[in-house]
C-alpha cells in the first residue's frame, strides 16, 4: 500500500478553501495541508463570472501545492448554492434471487429505482441518501443484505442541483488542469468533519454559516431528515454594520472581526470602538454596544430561520445534540449564546474531529467543508492514481455513512 493523497475543494462566496489529506501506509488519515485564497466570480454559491472563478481557483490550488510539493490534479468539489434542493423519494424492486435472499445487485437497483423522482427540468441528482429499507411490509431496516424477502423498498432523500451550474463548476475545474472525482453537497460534506455518529443517532442540526448564504442539515437515528440552503449569511452582518455606522464596507468588516460580538448585555454604553484603528479618515468613536446590537438583530433572524426549518420537521427544540454550528460565521463572538437561546437547544461550535491534523491552522470552523470533503473522498474513492471504486461500492459507502 502507497500513501494516498486527497483534495478537497470548498468553493465559497467570499473564499476558496482547500484541504490535503493523506492516508499512509500504516492507515493513518490526516490533513498535511490547507490553504486559502480570496473569491471572485462565486456569488451565493453559484460561478457568475468563468474567468474570475478560474484564475480564483488557480490561484488556491497553486498555494497548496506548494505546501506539499505535490501536483493536484484530482479533487472532491463542493457544491452549495440556493439552487441545490433536497426531496422525498422511494425506490420499489422485486429480489430477482429465487431463495428470496437480498444481493448487492438488489440494493444496487433499489437505490437507482429511487432516482426516478420528478426531478424539476434542468435539474441534475448529486445524491440518493438511503434512510431505510422495507423488506415484505416490514419497515425500519437499516441494511437488507442478506434478509430474505420478495419485495424490498427504499426510503431516501434526493439531493439535486442545478445542470448549468454543475456544468459551469466542472468547466471551472477542467480549466485548470484538475479532475473532480465527485461533486459533494457541501453541507454533507461538512457534516462528515464535525459530527459523531452518536449525535446523528440522538438527533443534530448542522449549519454552515457561510459568506451569502448558510446551509442547514438535520440528522436523527442515523438518517437525513432534510436540508436547506438559507439565502443569508455574515456578509449581511457587515452590510448592517456599514449601514448602522455609516462606514465603507470593509472597514465594517474590519469592525465586525475585532470587535463583533453577538451579546449586546456584554457591554455597557460607556465602551467605545475608535474608527481611526481601521481608517485613519475615521474620526469618531461608535458605542460597542450598539454595533452588538446591530449584530444581534441580524444572526437572531438567522437563527429563526434555523428555527422555522425545524418546525416544520417537528425538530424545533427537540434535537439532543443540539446545533453545531460551522464555517467562518461560527467565529463570531457570542454565536452559540445566542443561538441557544433562540433555539432553545445546546450549542456548539464545529471544529473538524473525525480526523488527525497535522497542521494547527486546520483546527478552524472555517476549514470543516474543505476537510470534510477529503474524508468523503478517503470512504468512497481511492485516489493516488488508483482505481476509482465501483458505483455500487460508491452508494453502498454512503449507505454506511448514515447507519447509525
Amino acid at each position: 500500500m502507497t500513501d494516498k493523497i486527497i483534495a478537497g475543494v470548498d468553493l465559497g462566496s467570499s473564499s476558496i478553501k482547500i484541504a490535503i489529506s493523506n492516508l499512509n501506509q500504516d492507515g493513518l488519515f490526516q490533513v498535511i495541508a490547507v490553504a486559502e485564497e480570496a473569491a471572485e466570480g462565486i456569488s451565493k454559491g453559484v460561478i457568475i463570472n468563468l474567468e474570475e472563478a478560474v484564475s480564483s481557483l488557480s490561484r488556491a490550488l497553486e498555494k497548496a501545492e506548494r505546501m506539499v510539493g505535490y501536483n493536484i490534479d484530482r479533487c472532491f468539489v463542493g457544491i452549495s448554492g440556493t439552487h441545490i434542493i433536497c426531496q422525498p423519494s422511494r425506490g420499489v424492486v422485486a429480489v430477482s434471487n429465487a431463495k428470496g435472499e437480498i444481493k448487492e445487485e438488489d440494493v444496487k437497483r433499489v437505490l437507482e429505482a429511487a432516482q426516478t423522482v420528478a426531478t424539476p427540468p434542468n435539474y441534475e441528482i448529486l445524491h440518493i441518501v438511503p434512510l431505510s429499507y422495507i423488506v415484505d411490509s416490514q419497515p425500519g431496516i437499516k441494511d437488507p443484505l442478506g434478509m430474505t424477502g420478495v419485495r424490498l423498498e427504499v426510503e431516501a432523500q434526493v439531493v439535486e442541483g442545478l445542470s448549468n451550474q454543475i456544468k459551469i463548476l466542472s468547466k471551472v475545474l477542467s480549466r485548470t488542469g484538475v479532475s473532480c472525482e465527485d461533486l459533494v453537497f457541501s453541507i454533507l460534506a461538512a457534516s462528515e468533519a464535525v459530527l459523531e455518529r452518536k449525535e446523528k443517532e440522538l438527533g443534530v442540526a448542522v449549519l454552515n454559516l457561510g459568506s451569502t448564504i448558510s446551509s442547514l442539515a438535520v440528522f436523527e437515528e442515523g438518517d437525513l431528515l432534510t436540508t436547506k440552503i438559507l439565502p443569508i449569511g455574515s456578509r449581511h452582518i457587515t452590510g448592517d454594520i456599514a449601514i448602522g455606522l455609516k462606514v465603507p464596507v470593509d472597514v465594517a468588516e474590519l469592525i465586525k472581526i475585532y470587535h463583533g460580538h453577538a451579546l449586546p448585555e456584554k457591554f455597557s454604553k460607556d465602551e467605545k470602538i475608535n474608527l481611526a484603528e481601521f481608517d485613519e479618515k475615521e474620526i469618531n468613536s461608535v458605542s460597542q454596544k450598539m454595533v452588538a446590537e446591530i449584530i444581534e438583530a441580524r444572526v437572531e433572524e438567522i437563527f429563526k430561520m434555523v428555527d422555522k426549518e425545524l418546525i416544520a420537521i417537528k425538530k424545533s427544540k427537540k434535537l439532543p445534540a443540539g446545533l453545531i454550528i460551522t464555517g467562518g460565521g461560527a467565529k463570531l463572538r457570542g454565536i452559540e449564546d445566542l443561538a441557544k437561546k433562540v433555539l432553545k437547544l445546546p450549542v456548539n461550535i464545529g471544529l473538524p474531529k473525525n480526523i488527525s491534523l497535522a497542521i494547527e491552522k486546520a483546527e478552524d470552523p472555517t476549514y470543516a467543508t474543505a476537510i470534510g470533503l477529503t474524508i468523503w473522498g478517503k470512504e468512497n474513492s481511492l485516489m493516488g492514481g488508483e482505481k476509482q471504486v465501483s458505483s455500487f461500492d460508491f452508494l453502498k459507502n454512503i449507505f454506511k455513512k448514515f447507519l447509525p
